[in-house]
């Protein structure tokens, strides 16, 4: 579904990814581990659109077309959702609000409030979350466990083919872990997102099994294998590798 092929990136001026090539397949679940700096986040972004990321050398495709001329908004569209890893602040704008905005977008629909609070709070049941957040300015004032769970209620929402999650379980308590980590399940399972898990730790992952690990290092893909590999990575660190981590 999602192929990178030899995916060189710069980030003014400075080449982060070199050469990496990966490939997701439709209602899979994917860890994308390596420490601090390995260069996951600028995969994640370059993949969504950012403009800030330059491809160099190297195509991202969708479906088998190529989308490294797509705008983020274009990409959304296809079916591709990024979760970031600090999800950014819009005060004053209810994220309920946000959320039919982005819908409407994304399926060229023009959903009627009725119709849309009745479809979120499907959503939202199906996945064990609450609507609280919903009537609250996005992320403006949030937790981070609360931000999180925001993202997964758009994620739920938007229905993406694919969701690649920066660092999802970042800044969450055990229950919070437990509770989103059930809904990505649901998204999973139910609703066949393929999901890739950005992650240099491997709790997350005792609760979304990933069928396959992906271990990046220098902005390359240094090994890959099956959920036996990130539980190595949990016993014995990078060392084994040959990654040092400070």
């Amino acid at each position: 579904m999602l192929s990178v092929e030899g995916l060189k990136v710069g980030v003014n001026g400075k080449v982060i990814l070199n050469g990496v090539t990966l490939t997701f397949e439709p209602g899979r679940v994917y860890a994308l581990m390596g420490p601090n700096g390995s260069g996951k986040s600028t995969l994640s972004y370059a993949i969504m659109g950012h403009p800030e990321y330059s491809v160099i050398e190297g195509d991202i495709k969708f479906m088998g077309q190529s989308i490294v001329g797509l705008k983020p908004n274009e990409r959304a569209r296809l079916g591709i959702f990024l979760a970031f890893q600090n999800p950014v602040e819009i005060p004053g704008v209810q994220a309920l609000s946000f959320i039919k905005a982005a819908y409407n977008s994304i399926t060229g629909q023009n959903l009627s409030t009725y119709s849309f609070n009745k479809l979120v709070k499907s959503k939202i049941s199906e996945l064990g979350l609450d609507e609280s957040l919903l009537q609250r300015p996005v992320n403006d004032g949030l937790s981070g466990g609360e931000r999180k769970r925001l993202e997964v209620i758009q994620m739920a929402v938007l229905q993406p083919k694919i969701a690649i999650l920066d660092e999802i379980d970042s800044g969450l308590d055990v229950d919070q872990l437990e509770r989103i980590s059930n809904a990505l399940n649901v998204m999973n399972k139910k609703y066949g997102t393929a999901l890739v898990l950005v992650t240099h730790y491997t709790r997350i992952l005792k609760y979304v099994r990933p069928e396959s690990v992906y271990v990046m290092h220098s902005g390359r893909i240094v090994t890959s294998g099956g959920p036996e590999l990130a539980e190595r990575i949990d016993s014995e660190g990078y060392g084994w590798l040959g990654i040092e981590t400070a």
